[in-house]
C-alpha cells in the first residue's frame, strides 16, 4: 500500500508538471487548440484537471459542497497566471484532504464498469490516474504546439 506522502508526491508532480507546461506555453499557445476533432487547449485540460480534483478529492472524498460543470471545463480560456494560482491552491488543499481521508469509507459516487461500491481510496486512485493521463497528454500537446510555432522545446 502506498503512503499518503507517496500519493501526494505523485499527484502534486502531475499538477505542477501541467502547470509548468501551461506557463511555458504562455497565454497565447496555452489557449491554442490543434486542428483536430475534439482537441482541447492546454489551458482547458489543466482547468479540467483542477475541476476533477475539486470534485473527486473535495466533493466525493472530503464531502465539501461543490458544483462542477464538466463540459465548461473543456471550453475555458484565459490568462495563465490565475490558472497557475489555482494549481497552487489545489495542491495545498490536497495536502489537507488526502491525509484526512479514510481510504475504506464508501463515497457517494460511482465509476463506470466498477461493480463494487466506490471507496475513498478508489476515488483518489481514479483522480491520480486522470491527472497522470492528462499530464502526458499536455507533454505531447506542448511539443506539437511549440513545433507548429517553430519554438524550440
Amino acid at each position: 500500500m502506498i503512503t499518503t506522502g507517496q500519493y501526494l508526491h505523485v499527484v502534486t508532480r502531475a499538477l505542477t508538471g501541467m502547470a509548468a507546461i501551461v506557463e511555458q506555453l504562455g497565454d497565447d499557445l496555452a489557449n491554442t487548440r490543434l486542428e483536430l476533432p475534439g482537441a482541447n487547449t492546454p489551458y482547458a485540460v489543466l482547468n479540467h484537471c483542477l475541476g476533477a480534483t475539486a470534485y473527486w478529492a473535495g466533493e466525493v472524498v472530503s464531502g465539501r459542497a461543490g458544483h462542477r460543470d464538466r463540459d465548461a471545463e473543456f471550453t475555458a480560456a484565459g490568462p495563465v497566471a490565475p490558472l497557475l494560482d489555482r494549481v497552487r491552491k489545489t495542491v495545498r488543499q490536497l495536502g489537507k484532504d488526502v491525509p484526512r481521508a479514510d481510504p475504506h469509507a464508501t463515497v457517494p459516487a460511482t465509476l463506470a464498469g466498477l461493480g463494487d461500491p466506490l471507496e475513498a481510496g478508489g476515488a483518489l486512485l481514479h483522480l491520480c490516474a486522470d491527472l497522470l493521463q492528462h499530464h502526458g497528454q499536455l507533454e505531447i500537446l506542448r511539443d506539437v504546439l511549440l513545433a507548429q510555432a517553430r519554438i524550440p522545446a
